[in-house]
């Protein structure tokens, strides 16, 4: 019985995020991540110097998960963490075809064999501006095989941006995987609906500038941090 470290399984909500912001959506969120973002909204899934972990993630057979999302009667599922793709192997179980998979990763792990036939859509969010060292965040070789998806119309790239270097940070890393300007997405950083609109209108006129499309947080606009939405 294939069994996967859940620390939500929650819906239907809006996406908050993306080119599928708006669309209504259950989510799964996986524990355990391979980076350390000092920005994440969702350092309950990983972070074990702050939070319990073993209160934080339950230990789901994907049987139960399936049964939850049933519950919901949503089409879209998306698949998030952490970092889900750590359970690459266990996760051919969980995609299940009733259901439209989407999946957010920060790409330091290529795609599996298997997933442009289960997984439709898939958010690839480089950390250009976390403590993490950039070798150990940004994976070349993973990020190359995620663009050949975007060029299928099955990936996108959002990046998180806090300040205008941010930005020619994102722009270095699109030139030198060669990204397709329309592929990339870049969403203001922050969790309080201050912070976010601050950042946005300061960045606005950069993301316009290099021909890239923007996105909200529409949950942080209309919910704040309240978990499960």
């Amino acid at each position: 019985m294939t069994e996967l470290p859940v620390s939500e399984v929650f819906g239907p909500v809006w996406q908050g995020e993306g080119p599928h912001a708006g669309e209504r959506t259950a989510f799964v969120r996986l524990g355990i991540c391979n980076l350390s973002c000092e920005w994440c909204d969702t350092p309950y899934t990983w972070d074990a110097t702050r939070y319990d972990l073993d209160a934080e993630l339950d230990v789901m057979p994907v049987a139960k998960i399936h049964e939850q999302l049933a519950a919901m009667d949503c089409d879209t599922v998306c698949l998030s963490g952490g970092e889900p793709l750590i359970h690459h192997r266990q996760l051919p179980e969980l995609l299940h075809p009733d259901w439209t998979w989407h999946v957010e990763t920060n790409g330091t792990i290529a795609p599996p064999a298997y997933w442009s036939e289960l997984v439709t859509h898939t958010s690839v969010s480089p950390k250009i501006n976390t403590r993490d060292p950039k070798k150990r965040r940004i994976k070349p070789k993973a990020l190359a095989e995620w663009n050949r998806l975007a060029r299928r119309g099955q990936a996108a790239f959002k990046f998180v941006a806090a300040t205008r270097t941010d930005l020619r940070a994102i722009a270095e890393l699109v030139a030198e995987l060669n990204i397709d300007r329309r592929d990339v997405w870049v969403m203001p950083q922050g969790v309080e609906v201050s912070e976010l609109l601050a950042r946005h209108r300061d960045l606005a006129q950069g993301i316009e500038d290099h021909g890239w499309n923007t996105t909200t947080r529409l949950h942080i606009l209309l919910y704040g941090q309240e978990r499960h939405r």
